[in-house]
């Protein structure tokens, strides 16, 4: 490389990174992933249920049906009440998990407190989806 094509690369490089999907604002693809979970376990809290399933992974939908999701979580979650708080415990990021294809994956671990049950663990699996957003692929309650 010459001069001018490593002035091109220094100049071009910072204007191209925000376009990769896993790469904005300085942020790991766990903090995506966990900025991802968090909007999408607020779709769940307010009971949006519908609504979380239409921003959950491809993946995600292939496994429920919408119709199977709603009825779950209102089976399960609906009787927990409102959220009282809700921590991350662990976070882990991944490209192998058991039954999946090969991919970008995070599993999050959430400590939460509801009003009907004092200590529950939520684990989310958000995935890097087929259209460059994390989505959540998995989600886990005992």
């Amino acid at each position: 490389m010459n001069l001018r094509e490593n002035l091109i690369s220094v100049f071009l490089l910072p204007l191209l990174l925000p376009l990769h999907p896993t790469v904005h604002a300085g942020q790991t693809p766990e903090g995506l992933a966990i900025a991802a979970s968090e909007v999408w376990l607020s779709l769940v809290d307010e009971g949006r249920y519908t609504a979380s399933w239409n921003e959950a992974a491809q993946l995600f939908k292939r496994a429920i049906t919408e119709e199977q999701w709603e009825a779950t979580l209102n089976a399960f979650r609906s009787p927990l009440g409102k959220v009282l708080s809700r921590r991350v415990i662990s976070k882990q990021y991944t490209h192998t998990l058991p039954g999946a294809p090969d991919g970008e994956y995070a599993v999050i671990q959430y400590e939460t407190s509801f009003e009907n049950k004092k200590l529950a663990i939520e684990t989310l699996t958000p995935m890097l989806d087929e259209d460059g957003k994390w989505r959540i692929s998995g989600y886990y309650l005992k």
